[in-house]
């Protein structure tokens, strides 16, 4: 599971042998089965959680029992709470696996450990950071500004096997669209195409 990691550091920054074991060393290897939790609403999170195999869901569930999907995290992506893991409060979403994944999780202590000890992973970890700070600002203008059928394609353009692999109702709450609205622009864009 650490080469997977190990591979994924390298492809962004240059480390030596000494700062990989340094991260291997602290490295702590999780298995979810389809359908478990790797965080529940109200526990604290204190990892950071990169997916070396399988799919998770980033979700919260409102007061009619409803799920809303903030978002998805397969292979190479990271997951977690990172609300909860800053303010150390309890978090009020929940994560668990689409399919059989695997992670490796640093507890916050050990990963801002290594970032102090380890200047290349530090910039490395920010410029993540960035991209996903970038991610979520045009998530939330297409969420706001996009029609159903726009907001299906850009998701399908920009996460095309996300598209095969979650189910069609998950999709939907991602989307902030009905089903049934995703069922009838599906169609759509099949007939336009």
């Amino acid at each position: 599971m650490f080469e997977l990691f190990k591979e994924y550091i390298s492809q962004k920054t240059t480390l030596t042998e000494i700062e990989y074991a340094k991260i291997e060393a602290v490295c702590i290897y999780k298995k979810l089965r389809k359908r478990q939790y790797l965080l529940q609403e109200g526990d604290v999170w204190k990892y950071n959680a990169f997916i070396t195999k399988g799919l998770v869901r980033f979700y919260s569930v409102d007061e009619s029992g409803r799920e809303n999907i903030v978002s998805f995290a397969k292979e190479n992506w990271w997951t977690g709470d990172r609300a909860s893991l800053l303010t150390g409060e309890p978090s009020k979403n929940n994560i668990d696996a689409i399919e059989d994944t695997e992670l490796i999780l640093i507890t916050k202590t050990n990963f801002d450990r290594l970032c102090q000890e380890i200047p290349a992973l530090n910039d490395m970890v920010n410029a993540i950071i960035n991209k996903s700070f970038i991610t979520s600002q045009n998530r939330i203008h297409a969420a706001i500004s996009f029609t159903a059928e726009q907001k299906y394609l850009d998701f399908v353009q920009k996460y095309p096997d996300l598209s095969l692999r979650v189910p069609q109702a998950m999709i939907a709450s991602y989307l902030g669209i009905t089903p049934e609205t995703l069922s009838r622009v599906r169609k759509e864009t099949v007939k336009k195409h």
